[in-house]
């Protein structure tokens, strides 16, 4: 079965959301043990003026410890890096994440197709990527790129969304491994962990 891939294989879960996507985060941080094998990357379209708020919010409502994501920064298991506002965050050779301020994509820097094809070039089938709540198209080309790399790729279900765009974007143009509600969604993860 090819949850058993997922489960052994994963190194970096990645989560992109929009609109509506830190309230399902909220709701499953809180209750998601410490992770060890594997580390938790989060691309959400956020204000420039947010600055540290979400990593510091991530930080309390967790029992998983929070880096703040800096360029060349080693992507380690067992932590959440959260990408920060009006940067691109990349992903390199070595376990490296870098940053960079190109031109926004769908509207976004971050943003989510930036995140999930660069992560998709460096960990092909180790990489899981998750796209939550959301009201523009961002995240559907980057989870065709996770796909095609080998990776499983997982939405939330578009009738539990916030803002059903995005989600259900991707279900009709890619072809999800798993179309989850928020408690779907924190069990699987808690899956791979186990």
């Amino acid at each position: 079965m090819e949850e058993n891939k997922l489960i052994s294989g994963c190194k970096v879960l990645i989560i992109g959301g929009s609109a509506g996507s830190l309230e399902v985060l909220m709701k499953i941080f809180p209750k998601l043990g410490p992770v060890s094998s594997f580390a938790i990357v989060i691309v959400l379209h956020r204000k420039n003026t947010e600055d540290s708020l979400l990593e510091e919010l991530f930080a309390l409502k967790s029992q998983i410890p929070v880096k703040e994501v800096e360029d060349k920064l080693k992507l380690l298991p067992g932590f959440i890096y959260i990408a920060p506002s009006d940067y691109h965050l990349l992903f390199e050779k070595n376990d490296l994440l870098s940053l960079d301020i190109s031109e926004k994509v769908n509207f976004s820097r971050p943003s989510i197709d930036v995140s999930f094809e660069s992560a998709a070039a460096i960990y092909g089938s180790s990489l899981v990527a998750i796209l939550l709540s959301g009201a523009n198209a961002d995240g559907t080309q980057g989870l065709i790129e996770v796909k095609k790399s080998g990776g499983t790729i997982i939405v939330q279900k578009p009738e539990n969304s916030k803002m059903p765009f995005m989600p259900q974007n991707a279900v009709t143009y890619t072809s999800p491994d798993f179309i989850l509600d928020e408690e779907e969604i924190l069990k699987l993860i808690s899956a791979i962990n186990s």
